[in-house]
């Protein structure tokens, strides 16, 4: 039998009624709200960098191969998207697939208003499936095989400054020389809460604009890939850069929305710094309590002293009590923190004002493997915090202690 297990967990059922329930109970309390908010600060923020990076990658690919231009117009310098140059990019290793694509800048006109907005010209490989989670109204606009389209999707802010519904059509002006004008039918209304696409892209057909442009069947505006993995986004840039052509540019989506994406680092940072002063937190309390607990039993250390147990089998004893505690905290810390991110995933109980966190409630990401690596840190730190207050049993003396009241 391993006697200072059994001493612990005797002593710790029977003191019910006891102080020592109370600093338990309260021990039980601070691991658990420490491993809740840490579980769920983790979860909200992955679903925060989730959440945005899939509305960016929804509109723009991983990596952007265009013409190299030190221009900054929207008129973009035209590439010629030839299959030997498709093939060769669909071949790289971690490219999933690609997609053509073209801008056009023009002018939305109604009776009352006039709204400058930037087309983005789209093909049949575009992922509509991945957009469809986008779509607050109508559907997808169709782009035929044969000459070109002129159904678009408009975004929730352009449609109610331009009072335009589903089904209505409303004019367009490119900018050009001579401009030119088409009558556009709206299918769809999309929202994502960024501003940079929802105050000034509409998606439409790639022939639109290429036949504005007088461009041919294979003349494009960009190229844009998609990785298996954006994590290992720089190497796939190196890669692509060395099997284009000199005067073609790789741009990565992070360097293109950098904003957003330095926005994101931030709150890893600030996620870092919660994480070290919650877990420095949950080790001083238990220092603290541990502490209390042998205070309180400072007659039986003297009696154990005296009967001759060793300082190391009483640091035992205390270890396991103060171990029983951390695993129950860990216990109610999981079971409310996995309750609370379920509920907010399945009823959306806490919003968000879209305006300035782009997306209208708090988002959850489920990663049981972080979960888990959560737990072994809690673990880990305040097990090893418990070894400072065990200190102090070794230097009580059996006499003073029996004596200690």
């Amino acid at each position: 039998m391993n006697l200072p297990y059994f001493i612990s967990k005797r002593i710790t059922n029977n003191d019910a009624g006891s102080f020592s329930t109370v600093i338990n109970k309260i021990a039980v309390v601070s691991i658990a709200v420490a491993l809740a908010a840490l579980i769920c600060a983790f979860m909200i923020l992955k679903g925060f960098e989730d959440t945005i990076k899939q509305k960016i990658y929804s509109f723009s690919g991983h990596l952007i191969v265009s013409k190299y231009t030190l221009s900054t117009s929207y008129e973009q310098t035209s590439i010629i998207a030839s299959d030997t140059l498709k093939a060769s990019l669909t071949s790289l290793p971690g490219v999933d697939y690609i997609q053509t694509y073209a801008f056009k800048a023009g002018l939305l006109k109604t009776d009352e208003e006039v709204q400058g907005v930037i087309l983005k010209g789209l093909d049949n490989e575009f992922d509509t499936a991945s957009f469809a989670k986008h779509m607050i109204a109508g559907s997808f606009p169709d782009f035929p095989k044969e000459g070109y389209g002129t159904e678009v999707a408009l975004s929730s802010k352009i449609a109610n400054y331009l009072r335009l519904n589903v089904g209505d059509e409303v004019l367009v002006f490119f900018v050009q020389n001579p401009p030119r004008y088409r009558n556009l039918q709206i299918t769809g209304i999309y929202e994502t809460g960024l501003e940079d696409f929802d105050e000034k892209v509409i998606l439409g057909d790639i022939n639109l604009v290429r036949k504005m442009n007088n461009w041919g069947d294979q003349t494009v505006g960009g190229i844009e890939i998609f990785l298996d993995d954006p994590s290992k986004m720089d190497e796939a840039e190196t890669l692509v850069f060395e099997n284009t052509d000199t005067d073609l540019y790789v741009d990565k989506v992070s360097d293109k929305y950098m904003q957003i994406f330095d926005w994101l680092r931030l709150l890893d940072r600030n996620v870092i710094i919660f994480f070290t002063l919650v877990l420095f937190v949950a080790a001083f309390n238990m220092v603290s309590i541990l502490l209390i607990l042998i205070m309180e039993r400072t007659q039986m250390v003297g009696v154990l002293k005296s009967l001759g147990s060793s300082n190391g089998l009483i640091r035992r004893i205390f270890f396991f009590n103060g171990l029983n505690l951390i695993l129950r905290g860990l216990f109610w810390g999981n079971l409310f923190s996995l309750l609370f991110c379920w509920a907010q995933l399945t009823f959306q109980i806490m919003p968000l004002d879209p305006e300035n966190y782009y997306m209208n409630h708090v988002p959850i990401k489920f990663d049981m493997m972080a979960v888990f690596w959560i737990n072994a840190f809690v673990i880990g730190i305040t097990a090893i915090a418990l070894f400072i207050p065990l200190r102090v049993i070794s230097r009580i003396k059996p006499i003073k202690a029996i004596r200690f009241d």
